[in-house]
């Protein structure tokens, strides 16, 4: 080693000592830092485990609970499904006694019948009616329901044309409205926003009630001329006819029904005074006089000229009447109870004379919302289109012939 060896060590070691020094302090203060942090940690591991023997004591606590609880849903789920058993077979048991034990037919004898004061020499035309077509089928049951939607008011008329294109749907919302919806098919009818799908025809004057009809192109309706029902006038208590072109929205033809003292024929509804219907015989009203005002009329219309061609008094009554149609030239009557209840076909009057009441179903219809507003018969279907406190419900019926005893 040289002479110089000795001084270079020495300069190393005074470098150093200042440099443990500093190392010594640093050591000594983070060990003072953690043994801080160690002291502030404590509490919170203390609370973590006292939460956690907690939520282990509560989850202990709660699992004999909750096991308790599901057993008592499924005894409660197993009730309820026995409760509607019971009520489905009750309804069934209810059905086949109402099928058993049909309600008497509307058959009354009054002052009409047995020549009193009820006959007032109006000259009308009750004469067997002769069947145009071969047509001899009558109701048997009511074989299921569909509601389609909710559209419009509590009343209103929806309909197909049973003489025009299939698939187009017709409604006519309210009792006094001169705006009709047309949708292209019935899918565009049952959308959420189905209004916008639709067109609208507007005819020159307000309809009255829900008795309108769509046959063969033509909307046929009845309006209120100035000083009709309600309006005073030489024409109080008469409605005017009006048959509509849809395509070309004309009036082709018009012509005041030729009966005075119109009242509604439906108990139960009574805004319409005159009810067209369509059957395979062709044009029919349904309509009341004050010459007899505890039962229907009916009329059978010229769909080219709206000339009557004949009418009847039918031994159907007013009261409690909320609708009616006709199927192969029968007439049947839809009553109901205020508040609403099950509707039922009480009373037939067949004007060919082939189907007696007695032979006649009188079949109730699937529980509703409320009252039928409207009924329309498509016979190209066999369905009832009904409007139900702004609902749409489409019956399927069964039929048989009229000569089978029910």
């Amino acid at each position: 080693m040289g002479p110089c060896t000795p001084l270079v060590t020495l300069f190393l070691l005074s470098w150093l000592q200042p440099l443990q020094g500093q190392q010594h302090h640093l050591v000594e203060y983070m060990e003072r830092r953690l043994a801080a942090l160690e002291e502030r940690l404590g509490p919170g591991q203390d609370q973590s485990s006292r939460h956690a023997a907690e939520l282990r004591d509560f989850k202990n606590k709660m699992l004999p609970l909750l096991e308790v609880a599901e057993k008592e849903r499924e005894a409660l789920r197993t009730e309820a499904d026995s409760i509607s058993g019971r009520v489905d077979r009750l309804e069934r048991e209810v059905d086949y006694l109402e099928t058993q034990n049909p309600a008497l037919p509307c058959v009354e004898v009054d002052e009409k019948v047995t020549g009193g004061p009820g006959i007032k020499g109006k000259g009308r035309r009750n004469e067997k009616y002769d069947m145009l077509t071969d047509c001899g089928y009558t109701i048997s049951q009511v074989r299921s329901m569909k509601i389609l939607k909710r559209f419009g008011g509590p009343a209103g008329l929806w309909t197909k044309d049973p003489m025009g294109p299939t698939e187009k749907i017709y409604v006519l919302d309210g009792t006094q409205n001169d705006t009709a919806f047309v949708f292209p098919r019935l899918r565009d009818f049952t959308l959420a926003m189905a209004a916008r799908k639709a067109s609208r025809v507007r005819v020159p004057f307000p309809w009255v009630g829900t008795g309108q009809l769509v046959y063969g192109g033509f909307l046929y309706y009845a309006r209120r001329p100035p000083g009709g029902p309600g309006g005073g006038g030489e024409l109080e208590n008469t409605l005017q006819l009006i048959k509509f072109h849809l395509a070309n929205r004309t009036v082709v033809d018009s012509s005041v029904f030729p009966a005075e003292g119109l009242i509604p024929p439906y108990g139960l509804t009574t805004d319409t005074y005159i009810d067209l219907a369509a059957d395979e015989e062709g044009l029919w009203a349904v309509y009341a006089t004050r010459e007899d005002d505890r039962h229907l009329c009916l009329a059978k219309l010229d769909p080219q000229t709206l000339d009557t061609e004949q009418q009847w008094d039918t031994p159907c009554p007013r009261e409690n009447a909320e609708a009616a149609f006709v199927i192969c030239g029968t007439l049947y009557v839809v009553y109901n109870t205020r508040p609403a209840s099950r509707a039922r076909i009480q009373c037939s009057f067949d004007a060919s004379g082939t189907l007696t009441p007695e032979r006649a179903a009188l079949p109730y219809f699937p529980r509703r919302y409320g009252a039928h507003a409207s009924l329309r018969y498509n016979p190209r279907e066999r369905q009832l289109y009904a409007w139900d406190d702004g609902y749409q419900i489409v019956y399927k019926l069964e039929m048989r012939r009229k000569e089978e005893e029910v």
